[in-house]
């Protein structure tokens, strides 16, 4: 038996990648020095798995920044706009992805869309009616070459061709099949290519073949396969899927001429149900993607051996699989030097997942699975107690009602109060929470933490930064501000680590988009909350102000699905025990004189499940209610803001607009705007401040581009309901470049106003 993942984290062990290309965003190191570190990080990760024995070793599973734009410049498909500035190849590659303003042009970034159920965020690939798609790029060539070089012959990653045209955004009038003859013959070159390089196996990722397919869809796919795969010669190809099953095309899956099929066994519902009752071709090797790819905690061997024996009825060559990238889980535990052993014996990160991929391998590999010392081993760590129980919680969760997810009046009524109570302008202006952090900042809260500054140094510094942050929206002229959140190192983390209930790592970094990394803490207990969080800054930042101050949350649905989750209990119950902890809060900010309360669900729309069938019984029927929950006690005038990004909105917007805030804020500069049409088309009664400022991008947006896309608005939102803000906090990007975008922003808002006396 023999063993396979997916794809493999390519930021590096400690972050090498961010760092080297931020710098080279600075200009402080050249393309060719940015290009050793990546080659670096590339080889240290073979070694890492040739040295784990892994037997299918993945190449071109690395990128500067996301696979799919990858992909898009491997197609010739990159936007003439990039093209046309005349920049180094790298450079064009970065201009698409953040955006460019300098001496050459002037050009916004592509669209950007989360990564279907996960908090990694993709490049959405532009096609125009003149797109010449043909292989133009030879990375994936050059990087299985460089892998032989260093002694190993890889299997090379490509994002699919179906996949690649589903998630493609088409500006003119054609569409996906429009491109399916140029697209076949550029991957048929491709296998053939490869073929010509003496390769063994190629991974072509489909993961849209997990999502619902109506008859349109699957006549696309095989017909993509049946002429890319007439070019594979003898080179064997692999149509990986992950994050969930494939029931809708598994039979046309069986019947193409695939050499081997990845299938989802951890998040797929249905793929043991498909396999045993449909069989599988005995002149196919089936991936079994076992081991999961997007979770910390160790694998079950028990679970895992008995997946694997009921599918050995059915199917000939079996590979042991990741079920999904290890690119969605950190790097190694070997950072984690906090940690006690008690603990991290639980857990398994990217390198750990090798080693159980090799111990799965022993075990199902031995005369008597049961009798093997790993197989003994897990089971006595899968009944390890770990007291993670509070019955307090418990029982305050099975308390709850109806009448503890509905807030009264209903929104018109409070509309009307909250007009009246806060009298502000019209387009009133605000940010979403964050601004810049500086070094500074960091090095503070750092040395804190490691108590090398007292708590009475800390508060003044972080009084201090609150006070010029304050100082400096109303120099600007913000209608509704914030208190800049110096205090958080993550909208998340430092929840987390205020609740009880919750574990904390070091080093365990996971990619979020190109050089943004986030480090998600791990739910180990039942959640509470034992004491204010956010209480002091906000009611400190209020009294350095007349203007209204929000208080800034994180939702519950959010804090969970930016958590590894306990696999021990329901989502629904995670969910429900986190959203009374942030309700205790939003009530001790009401009772000191907050009015606004943000409570932001950036990732509501994350753990959607892929298929729609799944969406209310799976997860919309707990995660809306979970956000009522946290605000249905306050009081009429309280003004409750929440905030999303970088998601379709468009399927479950009234689901969004059942969610009872009274404003929401969310991402639309990347994406056109296009949600506009959704919220006239479904009466959208909630007030709105879609984003006008692109904060993934350095590009400062000009007031005259404001105010086009906010006389956009107005012809989808009326005058009363629109706010005007940023898409997202401002944390990540430079004070300067803040300043002068949100002097355009409040700029556009007051010439806006007068238009609309």
């Amino acid at each position: 038996m023999k063993t396979s993942i997916i794809g493999y984290p390519r930021i590096g062990s400690l972050r090498e990648l961010k760092f080297a290309s931020e710098k080279y965003f600075k200009c402080e190191i050249s393309a060719e020095d940015l290009q050793k570190t990546a080659k670096k990080l590339r080889l240290e990760n073979l070694d890492v798995q040739r040295k784990s024995g892994i037997n299918l070793i993945p190449s071109n599973d690395f990128s500067f920044y996301d696979g799919m734009l990858d992909t898009a410049v491997m197609l010739n498909a990159l936007p003439e706009r990039y093209v046309d500035l005349r920049l180094p190849e790298l450079d064009t590659y970065f201009a698409a992805a953040r955006g460019y303003q300098g001496e050459k042009g002037d050009v916004k970034a592509l669209a950007m869309k989360k990564w279907f159920n996960t908090n990694y965020h993709y490049m959405v690939p532009e096609l125009c009616d003149d797109t010449d798609m043909k292989l133009s790029g030879s990375k994936p060539f050059d990087l299985f070459f460089e892998a032989q070089q260093h002694g190993v012959k890889t299997k090379p990653v490509i994002i699919g061709a179906y996949t690649f045209l589903k998630l493609s955004h088409f500006t003119g009038i054609k569409k996906a099949e429009d491109f399916a003859e140029k697209i076949a013959a550029a991957y048929g070159e491709l296998l053939s290519g490869f073929a010509a390089k003496n390769a063994e196996w190629i991974q072509l990722d489909e993961p849209c073949l997990v999502m619902d397919m109506d008859e349109l869809d699957k006549k696309l796919f095989v017909g993509l396969y049946e002429k890319i795969l007439s070019s594979k010669g003898n080179l064997k190809v692999i149509v990986q899927t992950y994050f969930g099953d494939v029931r809708n095309c598994y039979c046309d899956i069986c019947t193409l001429p695939f050499d081997g099929v990845g299938l989802d066994f951890v998040e797929g519902k249905k793929t043991l149900e498909l396999v045993q009752q449909n069989g599988f071709p005995k002149d196919k090797v089936l991936f079994a993607g076992v081991v999961n790819g997007k979770n910390i905690w160790r694998n079950n061997y028990a679970k895992t051996v008995d997946i694997i024996s009921k599918i050995a009825q059915s199917c000939g060559e079996i590979v042991l699989n990741t079920s999904c990238s290890l690119l969605h889980v950190p790097y190694t535990l070997e950072n984690e030097t906090k940690l006690t052993e008690d603990v991290k014996k639980h857990f398994a990160f990217a390198k750990e997942k090798l080693g159980e991929l090799e111990e799965l391998k022993k075990i199902i590999s031995s005369v008597e699975p049961k009798n093997a010392p790993e197989y003994k081993a897990n089971t006595a760590l899968m009944k390890d107690s770990r007291g993670r129980e509070n019955a307090a919680v418990r029982s305050r969760v099975n308390a709850l009602s109806d009448k503890d997810y509905t807030r009264l009046p209903e929104f018109s009524q409070r509309e009307k109060i909250q007009k009246k109570r806060f009298a502000l302008p019209l387009f009133p202006t605000t940010t979403i929470g964050s601004f810049p952090q500086t070094a500074e900042v960091r090095k503070v809260r750092s040395d804190y933490k490691k108590g090398t500054i007292s708590e009475e140094q800390y508060d003044e510094f972080m009084k201090n930064k609150i006070k010029d942050c304050i100082e400096l929206q109303e120099k600007i002229g913000l209608d509704v501000l914030v208190h800049g959140e110096f205090e958080r190192n993550d909208m998340v983390e430092y929840f987390g680590e205020c609740l009880d209930g919750y574990i904390f790592t070091e080093k365990a970094w996971v990619q979020s988009y190109g050089t943004r990394c986030v480090k998600p803490p791990i739910i180990w207990g039942d959640i509470s909350r034992t004491k204010p969080m956010t209480v002091k800054w906000s009611v400190f930042a209020q009294s350095c102000t007349e203007k209204p101050v929000k208080g800034m949350l994180t939702g519950p649905v959010t804090i969970l699905n930016w958590s590894f989750p306990r696999e021990d209990i329901s989502l629904c119950e995670s969910a429900l025990q986190i959203a009374l902890a942030i309700r205790d809060e939003v009530l001790d900010l009401e009772a000191n004189g907050i009015s606004i309360i943000q409570v932001d669900e950036a990732a509501l729309r994350e753990k959607l499940p892929l298929r729609r069938s799944d969406w209310k019984s799976d997860y919309l029927d707990w995660a809306i209610p979970a956000f009522r929950l946290v605000h249905s006690g306050v009081k009429p005038g309280t003004q409750i803001h929440t905030h999303m990004c970088y998601s379709e909105f468009a399927d479950i917007i009234t689901d969004i607009d059942n969610m009872d805030a009274d404003v929401i804020t969310f991402e639309a500069r990347r994406s056109d705007l296009t949600i506009l049409d959704v919220l006239k088309a479904n009466d959208f009664r909630t007030e709105a401040g879609p984003g006008v400022y692109d904060i993934h991008s350095p590009r400062v947006p000009s007031k005259d581009e404001i105010k086009t896309d906010l006389r956009k608005m107005l012809n989808r939102i009326s005058v009363e309901k629109l706010w005007v803000n940023p898409d997202c906090g401002l944390k990540t990007r430079g004070e300067a470049e803040t300043v002068l975008s949100l002097e355009n922003l409040v700029g556009a808002a007051k010439e806006l106003r007068d238009e609309n006396k």
